[in-house]
């Protein structure tokens, strides 16, 4: 791909005021928006200017390129807040993380995609991984890949490749130019419309070597976020995506349950005692959760940020918050749905928005019941039975 064909070079507010206000204008404009979004199935590039100008893109830029990395709990915290929106959206903004992959490229590569600026916006279709040919600088690309969420906003797009000698085994990302490939229009899903996770297709595209990197393989670059675990990262920050709709969930609960009489003219909802103890309930697995979620976060980045040593057992309880996350979220959001009532099944009932969008996460491959299984196998010294994991 050609560095210089990234020609959405948006920069970031000054960081401050400026900034702060950029985001809470990105919020009340998708708060207008999220219809159209999820009608039409993905989050528009405006809509990923305005992110940008919010400092989301530049938050996992290395610092030697101009970027102003945020400890995963800030940028995290950002994602919950898009979230208790807008799920999906969310969702999309999520992937502002993973320009950590990034560190992984030549140096050289990576000074080139950031010459012009650091805020990127990057979307991968990594499977299948496909077989490509090797020739001469490179790789000659074709297939289809699922799963691109953000795609139809992003600036670089990242497709999967089947490693060989040369990588160990490993699979290998490629970097290629949206203008290079094509976007299968495939997207037909009851949760995370807006995501517009549609498939990416190829046909002996040349790849150069040097715009591909092994997915998690070792930094070149030496920034506290590149000590992060990057692939225990990117599971945590589709988590929060939950914790933000059981947020938005909960918070539409409440203000259903403070209205002094229900539509049929009886006591208000918030006075029935199942809404009472649900409510409470729903509250606190959700705040554990949270709890739960961003200490195992923040005790890590300390250990990233001091070049200490983190652990397996480290690892693996990064990626237990993370599924709990998912998961309770998931069940606070249908608690909500539950006490809502009989209202809360039309299509077009404020809950049923974090409804469909709360039941994805967990069905991620990072995030499902078995990594509870494959989490207490490493706390017992034993093999995890997932490849990659943690």
């Amino acid at each position: 791909m050609s560095i210089e064909s990234i020609t959405d070079r948006t920069a970031a507010e000054p960081a401050g005021p400026a900034r702060d206000a950029a985001f809470d204008h990105a919020l009340d404009v998708l708060r207008d928006r999220r219809d159209e979004f999820n009608a039409q199935r993905y989050v528009p590039r405006d809509f990923i200017t305005l992110l940008k100008k919010a400092g989301l893109y530049r938050a996992s830029t290395p610092s030697a390129f101009g970027g102003e990395p945020l400890a995963p709990s800030a940028f995290m915290a950002m994602v919950e807040r898009i979230s208790s929106v807008d799920p999906a959206t969310g969702w999309v903004s999520s992937f502002g993380s993973s320009l950590v992959y990034f560190a992984a490229l030549p140096v050289e590569t990576q000074q080139k995609i950031y010459s012009q600026g650091p805020d990127i916006a990057y979307a991968g279709g990594l499977f299948p991984m496909q077989e490509a040919e090797k020739v001469a600088g490179g790789y000659l690309c074709s297939g289809m890949w699922q799963f691109a969420s953000g795609c139809r906003g992003a600036d670089i797009l990242g497709i999967g490749l089947a490693g060989g000698p040369e990588t160990a085994g490993k699979p290998l990302t490629a970097l290629v130019d949206p203008a290079d490939v094509e976007i299968v229009d495939n997207w037909e899903v009851a949760g995370m419309k807006a995501t517009g996770s549609h498939a990416i297709r190829a046909d002996r595209l040349f790849v150069p070597e040097d715009m591909t990197f092994v997915r998690g393989g070792t930094p070149r670059i030496d920034e506290p976020l590149t000590r992060y675990p990057a692939l225990a990262y990117a599971a945590q920050v589709l988590a929060v995506v939950t914790l933000g709709a059981a947020r938005g969930a909960l918070d539409y609960a409440l203000e259903v349950g403070s209205a002094r009489t229900s539509i049929t003219g009886g006591a208000a909802k918030g006075n029935r005692p199942t809404y009472k103890s649900g409510l409470a309930q729903a509250e606190a697995e959700l705040r554990s959760a949270r709890a739960f979620f961003y200490d195992s976060a923040d005790e890590i980045w300390d250990k990233a940020v001091d070049g200490r040593t983190i652990s397996i057992d480290d690892l693996a309880l990064l990626r237990l918050s993370a599924t709990h996350a998912a998961h309770i979220g998931r069940s606070v959001v249908l608690r909500a749905f539950d006490l809502a009532g009989t209202g809360a099944i039309y299509e077009t009932h404020p809950l049923q928005r974090y409804l469909r969008d709360a039941l994805v996460p967990a069905q991620h491959a990072m995030l499902q019941t078995n990594t509870y299984e494959a989490v207490g196998a490493l706390l017992l010294g034993l093999d995890a039975g997932i490849p990659s994991f943690p």
